[in-house]
């Protein structure tokens, strides 16, 4: 299916919350992808394998983009942030950027740059807002379907084999098959504000506190 045209809406979700089926909740290890995320794309994805076609315990999830929280067990890149160096998340527009971490951390400090460097490292691991695609990928005639995570947030180091828990909260489009990958790339930077948007509100942004999204005890490598 062709992408519709004319404008997309930038928030989605009732603002009261999310709705039946969401939240949902799933995790597994961080695997290596299809590797064109960050070398053709731009925008670096987190894999991780799924059983089946079961979404977070759910088999009738649509193909699409979906918007949440992610947590990320500790390692190298939660951990290292270079003293003196700006935000390097630079994929959402800068004011939606800093609504939704004021929404998620208060009112104080609303620059990127403190946030990324002092709140999202945890000796537990840690939090980040979240853009995800789960689907067959028609621009690239995928042959399984897959889960695709793209974490706002600019990393020094990969973290490959780490475990990541994912609460999704909602809903942004299917899943297109786009005439080229200038569409793809321009399509997915708006999932990305609208998702910045859509996670910016309080029945959305008080998810990121959720403790499951730090619990990686006992967890599979299989999406579950």
């Amino acid at each position: 299916m062709p992408p519709p045209d004319g404008p997309r809406p930038t928030v989605v979700g009732p603002d009261s919350g999310p709705e039946s089926p969401f939240p949902l909740r799933l995790d597994g290890k961080v695997i290596k992808g299809f590797g064109r995320g960050s070398s053709e794309l731009g925008i670096p994805t987190a894999n991780i394998p799924i059983s089946g076609l079961s979404v977070g315990g759910h088999t009738s999830i649509e193909s699409g983009v979906y918007y949440g929280f992610a947590g990320l067990s500790p390692s190298r890149a939660t951990h290292q942030h270079p003293p003196g160096s700006t935000s390097k998340y630079h994929l959402m527009a800068h004011h939606i950027f800093s609504a939704l971490l004021t929404a998620m951390f208060g009112p104080g400090d609303t620059d990127p740059e403190h946030h990324e460097k002092n709140t999202f490292t945890s000796e537990k691991g840690a939090v980040y807002p979240m853009v995800m695609s789960i689907g067959w990928n028609p621009f690239y005639k995928n042959t399984v379907r897959s889960v695709e995570v793209h974490i706002m947030h600019g990393f020094e180091e990969e973290f490959y084999d780490s475990h990541m828990n994912l609460v999704v909260l909602g809903f942004i489009r299917p899943e297109y098959d786009y005439v080229s990958k200038e569409s793809l790339i321009e399509d997915i930077k708006t999932d990305i504000d609208v998702a910045g948007r859509s996670l910016a509100r309080k029945e959305y942004a008080k998810y990121s506190k959720e403790k499951g999204l730090l619990d990686f005890s006992g967890k599979s490598e299989v999406a579950s």
